[in-house]
């Protein structure tokens, strides 16, 4: 990937990239829609720190483009690449980032803000319940990880 697409995504492009995040993977059309709109865009460029571990937490990110690295306490554990997120339990706690997180490639990340879920979930609580469940999938995954 050489260059980003650096226009603004449209709802279509934001509904289809949410579509394929296990996170709202119970959430209907209706439901993926508001997600959107509650979206917003960022492009990065490589080298850039998207999250620091021990910061507060504040924003949800799904990778569009591009290619981050996940560091903790110094050592590349995890790779993160386009469709997937991260920063997913920001959104319960805004609690300290359990993690660094740079990019390694430009990146175009979309960005959910804790205070704009907290709306959206004030509208529409079947949201929270789905994401809930999705949290709690991906908690079940990483414990049935056998230990480094």
């Amino acid at each position: 990937m050489s260059v980003l697409n650096q226009r603004k995504p449209t709802s279509v492009e934001k509904i289809e990239l949410l579509t394929k995040v296990s996170l709202f993977s119970g959430c209907n059309k209706r439901e993926l829609t508001q997600i959107a709109a509650a979206t917003t865009q960022i492009l990065l460029p490589s080298g850039s720190v998207v999250v620091e571990q021990g910061e507060p937490g504040d924003r949800f990110f799904v990778l569009a483009e591009g290619l981050c690295y996940v560091h903790v306490d110094g050592e590349q554990v995890n790779s993160i690449k386009p469709g997937s997120f991260f920063g997913e339990m920001s959104l319960l706690d805004q609690g300290p980032r359990s993690a660094t997180v740079t990019t390694e490639l430009p990146s175009r990340l979309l960005v959910l803000e804790a205070r704009s879920f907290a709306e959206l979930v004030r509208q529409n609580p079947s949201v929270a319940l789905k994401i809930m469940r999705g949290l709690a999938e991906r908690l079940r995954a990483f414990e049935a990880r056998p230990p480094r």
